[in-house]
């Protein structure tokens, strides 16, 4: 692409948020941690010269000499990043639920609700059908938005893994904050909810390997990721996160976005076995190959988790990498059988409860 036409499309960016100013897209950026929050930060063992880093010495970001092409890139994909068709789901009453086990319903991406006897837990919502402060940039695949913020049962925690756009939706969690008791989120993402009028007392920030114990039983750990976080072009000035819950004595574990790394096998080793594993698998590119899993990853890390059950996440909502859109779970079955790993991919809201038999409807067989 050549100079200027990259100064064009930064142009009409620029002009479309200058546009928004004063309203929802301009809040919807939030705030990074400053003052007091920001010192508080900067003594932290895993942040250093002024951002949060990962265990792993690698990369954080795209690979440089590509960095630039990444972006407009998106305007050249081929039409099977996206499905030909609407996508099947399930309609499921959310509030009606039964928790006598931990039960899982997927939306889409990595939007998961978990109800259990301890109390419902929600991760990473995003039900405003696009990801991002300009909505008809990344939008949501036909079917798979059918789930609104009003269809949630009142939520005992909201789980953040990290700040980007299609994990941290200002409109779900505004539309939301009335029926959150409790919010857990990694270190300085907390500032997002501040400025977005929630409760401090409310917020709980994690450090890796730090734990809460909620009021009705839930415990929840941030553990360790490889990846990054910005909300505007200021990068990693928020941590990212997987999390362990568990759940009376069953153990879940959520990868949130993560590159491939050992630390998946210091998880399983210091917190699994793991009865189920939500696993990033999907978004994934040789562009940045630090930050996402490829499938083959995503399997290794079931195993180094010592999962019993897994079940892929942040696929069939957005296009934002150039794959196919039903690639991820394609390649990640083969691999997960040579592990000898259960997978279980559910419809988008159709429930699934721990110790049943694994989803196993082949739904996603078109282009």
């Amino acid at each position: 692409m050549t100079t200027k036409r990259i100064k064009y499309f930064a142009s009409l960016l620029l002009l479309t948020l200058v546009a928004g100013a004063g309203c929802r897209l301009v809040k919807s950026i939030g705030k990074n941690p400053d003052g007091d929050l920001l010192t508080r930060l900067e003594a932290l063992p895993n942040y250093k010269n002024g951002q949060f880093q990962n265990l792993a010495n690698e990369r954080t970001d795209s690979v440089n000499a590509k960095r630039n092409n990444n972006f407009f890139s998106k305007f050249n994909r081929p039409s099977t990043v996206k499905p030909s068709l609407s996508l099947p789901w399930v309609k499921t009453d959310l509030k009606a639920l039964s928790g006598k086990r931990p039960t899982v319903v997927w939306f889409g991406h990595s939007s998961l609700l978990i109800k259990t006897p301890q109390g419902n837990i929600l991760i990473d919502p995003i039900f405003s059908g696009h990801a991002g402060p300009i909505p008809f940039l990344v939008k949501a695949f036909d079917g798979s938005d059918h789930y609104k913020a009003r269809d949630m049962p009142p939520i005992d925690v909201l789980i953040i893994s990290h700040d980007h756009y299609d994990h941290l939706d200002y409109p779900t969690v505004r539309k939301l904050r009335k029926s959150i008791k409790m919010v857990v989120v990694p270190m300085g993402v907390g500032s997002h909810f501040v400025y977005w009028g929630f409760d401090p007392k409310k917020i709980i920030e994690l450090n890796w390997n730090q734990s809460v114990e909620l009021p009705g039983g839930l415990q929840i750990t941030a553990t360790p990721a490889r990846h990054r976080s910005n909300r505007t072009f200021t990068q990693n000035k928020t941590l990212w996160a997987s999390y362990v819950i568990q759940s009376g004595d069953q153990k879940l574990f959520y990868s949130g976005d993560s590159g491939y790394g050992p630390h998946f096998k210091e998880i399983g080793e210091r917190y699994g076995p793991f009865d189920l594993a939500m696993l990033e698998c999907g978004q994934y590119s040789t562009n940045w190959p630090y930050t996402h899993m490829m499938p083959g990853q995503t399997a290794q890390a079931a195993a180094d988790l010592r999962a019993r059950t897994m079940q892929p996440v942040h696929w069939a909502k957005f296009a934002e990498s150039g794959h196919p859109w039903n690639e991820p779970v394609n390649l990640l079955l083969p691999a997960a059988k040579k592990l000898g790993i259960e997978v279980s991919i559910p419809l988008i809201g159709q429930p699934y409860s721990l110790g049943d038999p694994p989803k196993e409807k082949v739904w996603w067989a078109f282009k």
